[in-house]
């Protein structure tokens, strides 16, 4: 029966583990850590497992008969487990294979009453299949003994397995097996001394470390008393049983299930971490491409400007050349010629428009070439930019295996962007966008004027919109000089018309420009849209990502700390 600290201790521990569950739900965690958790929760209400594991012919299946002091297992040479093999209590000694292929022992033995001993494979098996079974098994253990052999104390691949199962937090003790093959006490002080410190190294803190024999051990129990102090045997035994009293069973029981969970929760944090580096350098670039369309927006504004000044200054030369004509043409000796329309018209095409059209027409279709040269560079920069992003992580692969599709969904988006931008760049007809903004520009101007542009250019189209504000203005003027009949009125006339003709033509050229800007405006606008919606689908994953990987970071951490906590206040838990 559990005392009520006990008891909250333990639903403590399940609710903690359950949450770090949905945690990992979240994420997703790999199947094998799921399965991995799941166990060690179910671990809480299942018995205590010792699990034995160490190199083939260390002598674990002959250390654990001597322990529970019967042959369970088959001893060799060569090695004898090829699948995990667990001890438990029973009236006889029996043998069967579980529905999940565990070797199930059964034997009269009093410590199997409350704690199943656990037989695993030989950690440098040759079938690496035997080799996992191991490893998987370690989580499940509540306690583990590591058995080395003295004539060879951790070798390379025992201590590769160290590695591993120190980072499941689980409690190691290093038993030294086979100590009796030393003729001298020093030589077996030595190799006691290489195993500590060796351990103290790879487990990073001082573990217990016991030097036996089990061949002395099982003589002993078999009726040999004179090998039972040779055996030493007898110091281990202690420690086991005031290890896994009840109370130590307990804080091991609860302790080490969260122990897997913090494994898992640095496992994942870790990988968050990995992620939030490999989103910030997709974030940068995401930056590197927003300065580089902020840049452009400046650079299109600032060379627009400078662009239309061009087109400004033939439609200022032409208001020059109209004011002219009026200083010419509105005279007391041309009233009559100016009640003829069409000749008006025709002198001031002559006059005034003149090469206007032409000039028109070749400063704006330098800036469409221009404004298209902008427009396709920018592609080039943003194919160039996200080819050199693929390249950079073409092959990386963080947090080991891949955990969901993250890496498959950014590599798929990062690849999508980057051939769109690269088809972008090789389709891109120069002489259809020109045409389609040289279109568009001359449909501004035409509306603005309310004519029809027809398939005139767009010089063609400025200068009729001029010539016929001209026309209506000397039509009006001409008209008041003739209904006036008086010769006085003609200078009046002529500073009216001029200043007529410059505030239609100025009026004018004001829409124009706006037309014309506005037009470009668009145009730009319509590239740079084009170029975020290209990149919107990797900006989005990238930003959800991150805010997902930041979550879950910070949740795990808060976690870690709960676990910390609890599994401080078990340790220090006493019944």
């Amino acid at each position: 029966m559990l005392s009520a600290t006990a008891e909250q201790h333990l639903t403590e521990a399940r609710q903690l583990l359950s949450e770090l569950g949905d945690l990992l739900t979240r994420v997703p965690a790999t199947e094998s850590d799921a399965r991995t958790l799941a166990t060690s929760i179910r671990q809480l209400d299942d018995f205590f497992l010792l699990v034995v594991v160490g190199e083939f012919n260390a002598g674990k299946s002959a250390f654990i008969n001597a322990l529970i002091g019967d042959r369970v297992f088959d001893e060799g040479v060569t090695p004898t487990t090829a699948q995990i093999q667990l001890v438990r209590y029973g009236d006889r000694v029996s043998h069967q294979v579980d529905a999940t292929g565990v070797h199930v022992v059964t034997a009269p033995v009093d410590l199997l009453r409350d704690v199943h001993i656990v037989d695993t494979p030989g950690t440098n098996a040759i079938n690496r299949v035997h080799e996992r079974l191991t490893v998987d098994f370690v989580p499940r253990a509540d306690l583990v003994l590591f058995i080395t052999s003295a004539d060879r104390p951790f070798t390379e691949t025992e201590r590769t397995f160290l590695d591993a199962i120190r980072d499941w937090g689980k409690k190691i003790v290093l038993v030294v097996n086979k100590v009796d093959i030393f003729e001298s006490e020093d030589e077996r002080a030595e190799v006691f001394a290489f195993v500590r410190d060796a351990g103290a190294r790879f487990l990073g803190t001082t573990p217990d470390v016991f030097p036996v024999s089990a061949r002395l051990a099982w003589r002993a129990k078999h009726g040999d008393s004179t090998v039972w102090a040779g055996s030493r045997f007898e110091p281990l035994e202690r420690f086991i049983h005031d290890t896994l009293d009840d109370a130590g069973r307990f804080r091991l029981k609860l302790t080490n299930p969260i122990g897997v969970g913090e494994t898992l929760a640095r496992r994942y944090e870790s990988v968050a971490g990995e992620r939030l580096a490999l989103l910030a350098a997709d974030v940068s670039v995401l930056a590197d491409v927003e300065r580089q369309l902020a840049v452009y927006r400046d650079d299109l504004a600032r060379g627009f400007e400078l662009r239309t000044t061009g087109v400004e200054k033939v439609l200022l030369e032409m208001e020059a050349r109209g004011h002219q004509y009026f200083e010419d043409t509105l005279r007391v000796g041309r009233v009559f010629d100016l009640l003829n329309r069409s000749r008006v018209q025709q002198e001031f095409e002559q006059r005034v428009v003149a090469d206007a059209p032409a000039q028109i027409d070749r400063r704006v279709s330098e800036l469409i070439d221009w404004l298209v040269e902008q427009d396709i560079r920018q592609w080039q920069a943003l194919s160039q930019r996200l080819g050199a992003r693929q390249r950079e992580h073409e092959d990386r692969i963080l947090g080991g295996a891949d955990i969901g599709s993250f890496h498959a969904d950014r590599a798929r988006l990062l690849e999508s962007v980057g051939r769109e931008a690269q088809r972008v760049v090789e389709t891109y007809d120069r002489q259809r966008e020109a045409a389609a903004i040289a279109d568009g520009a001359r449909v501004a101007v035409a509306a603005t004027a309310a004519m029809s542009a027809g398939a005139l250019g767009l010089g063609a189209v400025v200068a009729a919109v001029a010539t016929t504000a001209a026309a209506d203005v000397t039509g009006f003027l001409a008209a008041s000089v003739v209904a006036a009949l008086g010769l006085l009125i003609i200078p009046a006339k002529r500073r009216r018309a001029r200043a007529e003709m410059r505030e239609k033509v100025t009026a004018l050229r004001a829409r124009l420009v706006d037309a014309l800007k506005s037009e470009f405006q668009a145009a730009h606008e319509r590239g740079t849209q084009r170029l975020a919606d290209g990149v919107a689908p990797y900006s989005r994953f990238v930003r959800a990502e991150q805010a997902r990987w930041t979550e879950v970071k910070a949740a795990l951490a808060v976690w870690r700390e709960r676990a910390s906590r609890l599994t401080s206040a078990i340790e220090r838990f006493r019944p």
